[in-house]
């Protein structure tokens, strides 16, 4: 592995390690906004927000993965992240992510408690950040990557 060009990517959840390879770059949502991951990055530790982490693997190609938050331990050869819930963008549960994002928006229309409308707006956060890395898989698959 040329470590000027790459570093080593580790994602894993208490399930299962997700990712581990090579990758030119890694873009993830942290608590602070948009982080994106070069090699040779200063060393960082980050709390990650739902979403979904976008790898640009060494040769080329890019691979999406759903993480329901977690950390990331940045280092100038290695990027660790630690995720509640890891899932591949090819992994997701379409049915499933919609029947969350429905749920979720009629408790957020239809709760009086603000508890309730606070915990189904996380929910829906995750069920949107889980079709969209599904979208982006189908995308990748469909232009033969």
């Amino acid at each position: 592995m040329n470590t000027d060009k790459t570093f080593l990517l580790n994602i894993a959840s208490p399930e299962r390690a997700i990712y581990s390879g090579p990758a030119h770059m890694v873009s993830v949502l942290s608590v602070n906004g948009e982080l994106g991951i070069l090699p040779r990055h200063s060393p960082l530790l980050a709390d990650l927000l739902p979403g979904e982490v976008r790898i640009s693997t060494a040769d080329g190609t890019e691979e999406y993965v759903y993480i329901s938050g977690g950390y990331i331990e940045v280092l100038p050869h290695v990027v660790t992240i630690l995720a509640d819930t890891a899932l591949r963008g090819e992994d997701v549960d379409e049915a499933a992510a919609l029947e969350a994002k429905k749920r979720a928006e009629r408790t957020i229309r239809t709760s009086p408690l603000y508890s309730d409308r606070d915990q189904a707006q996380l929910e829906l956060i995750k069920a949107l950040a889980q079709l969209k890395a599904l979208e982006h898989a189908r995308r990748g698959k469909k232009r033969g990557m």
